[in-house]
């Protein structure tokens, strides 16, 4: 039976009929799962940016004029880009349809995976990526 509120229980079907907890251990395991699933949403989403955004020159390293550049390089990164959007936008899906089981637990690792990510990848305080930083999972 699916729930239509949120409940407390090691007893949880996520995703597939075939991912289903019955004991404590492998309840864990799936909110392991959820968490880690969920940082590993914030660092593509972090890679993501970095590859939108093109490689900053470092301090002493001269840049590339803009003529000499060439198209190559930009239909790559459009590419890599559309590729990495793909792949955070799916697991932005899966990440809300997890949630969508209504279970506490996976909903509070889900969040604690979103939290933790964002410290570790994307926590930096910058301007540029003021706008870009959406509190939607599947954005």
């Amino acid at each position: 039976m699916m729930h239509m509120t949120f409940y407390w229980s090691r007893q949880v079907t996520l995703l597939f009929t075939s991912w289903r907890t019955h004991s404590w251990p492998s309840y864990a395991l799936t909110l392991l799962a959820c968490v880690l699933a969920s940082a590993f949403y914030q660092y593509l989403e972090y890679v993501r940016y970095r590859v939108r955004r093109g490689r900053k020159p470092t301090e002493g390293m001269a840049e590339e004029p803009f003529l000499l550049r060439s198209k190559g390089a930009g239909m790559v990164g459009k590419i890599a880009g559309g590729v990495l959007f793909g792949l955070s936008s799916a697991l932005g899906y899966l990440l809300m349809l997890a949630v969508m089981s209504f279970n506490g637990g996976v909903f509070l690792a889900v969040i604690l995976g979103l939290t933790v990510g964002y410290l570790v990848f994307r926590g930096e305080d910058d301007d540029q990526t003021a706008g870009l930083n959406s509190t939607c999972a599947c954005a």
